[in-house]
């Protein structure tokens, strides 16, 4: 009798798979026919996850699509999401299930986070490999402000504009400026163009926040992870930054610096989310004059008082300016980030997000 139920279970739990499947492919063949055209918009996913597929059609010159898509596209792509979610413009093999056990495209949010690069030289590649990173994680839709070389523009505008199936971000381009009396001594400061985001809060003054990252960032989860630590911005706080270093033994501050720095052991400048807004209206305290200078009134008496002193640029023009100021970053920095050897230039780091010491 126990043989004959065990066939019989056998046959039950094949007969609920056989129609699993069944259901699957057909909820599969729904979605193709109601994707109709769309599969070339697959292809494009695909080749672009790849290997940065060039091809593509434009959507015009410092545009890269807005509007949100009312059902998850048919593309037989899927990918791995700490939150078991899929973006809008990506599904897996079966949209049915994917969106069913993931989340409602219909409840997104809609706030845009804003995320803001600079590049110089041959720093194209690694730009996109950063953006890509970011918009395949994100939840929320991206602004994206690149700052770069003129001769970049093109190259980027080529790029960016082949990902108009990915209809979850824009991105605006600008030059490189600097203020037009010490342009040179700016841009000089540490690397080409390295300087700029000290002056971000200046030029992009219709943004409220924004999250400033160095080319090198690799977003192994949604930016809107770190994009929600504003809301726990004190009345003071106007920025937050990761440490230098963690261990005290080896840091570089507090061995070498011949400046001042914030905290034991100074903080790192690659990662750097800003409310742009108090930047604008703070008053800082100085070491040069008892009088509370601005945004855009100390950087330069900062730069001509210590540029004997400075090794990393505008990193220890910020670290100057917080230890001076010190309310004004959180008490726990960023410890969202690892820092791993370079295999080429800079300052020796290279820095990705660490899924496992979000709070």
């Amino acid at each position: 009798m126990r043989r004959y139920l065990r066939v019989v279970g056998l046959c039950l739990a094949c007969g609920f798979c056989s129609l699993l499947y069944a259901f699957s492919q057909l909820a599969v063949s729904l979605e193709e026919g109601a994707a109709g055209g769309r599969r070339p918009q697959a292809a494009a996913m695909v080749s672009w996850l790849a290997d940065g597929e060039r091809g593509g059609p434009g959507r015009g010159a410092g545009s890269a699509g807005s509007g949100r898509p009312g059902r998850c596209k048919g593309s037989s792509l899927c990918y791995w999401n700490p939150y078991w979610m899929l973006p809008s413009a990506v599904c897996g093999m079966n949209c049915f299930w994917e969106a069913a056990f993931r989340y409602s495209l219909k409840t997104q949010p809609t706030e845009k986070m804003h995320l803001a690069v600079v590049a110089c030289g041959e720093r194209l590649e690694e730009t996109l490999t950063m953006l890509k990173s970011a918009l395949i994680f994100s939840i929320k839709p991206l602004q994206v402000h690149i700052f770069a070389e003129d001769q970049l523009h093109d190259s980027f505008k080529d790029r960016l504009d082949s990902w108009s199936f990915l209809q979850r971000f824009n991105y605006t381009l600008y030059p490189i400026t600097f203020p037009s009396d010490s342009a040179v001594e700016w841009k000089k400061l540490f690397k080409p163009c390295a300087s700029q985001r000290l002056f971000l809060p200046l030029i992009l003054k219709e943004v409220d926040s924004l999250l400033y990252v160095d080319t090198d960032i690799l977003f192994l989860r949604p930016v809107d992870d770190i994009w929600s630590l504003l809301k726990k911005f004190n009345s003071t706080q106007i920025a937050a930054m990761a440490p230098e270093h963690e261990e005290p033994r080896i840091g570089w501050y507090n061995r070498f610096a011949r400046h001042p720095y914030y905290g034991k052991t100074g903080v790192n400048s690659g990662v750097m989310l800003m409310n742009l807004t108090r930047m604008r209206r703070k008053y800082f305290k100085n070491d040069m004059t008892t009088a509370r200078l601005q945004w855009g009134d100390i950087l330069m008496p900062l730069l001509k008082k210590y540029k004997l002193n400075i090794t990393w640029g505008d990193q220890d023009l910020l670290n100057i300016m917080f230890f001076h100021n010190p309310v004004e970053l959180p008490t726990r920095p960023l410890h969202l980030w690892e820092q791993l050897p370079r295999s080429r230039g800079g300052r020796g780091l290279h820095s990705s997000w660490k899924q496992r010491c979000l709070p």
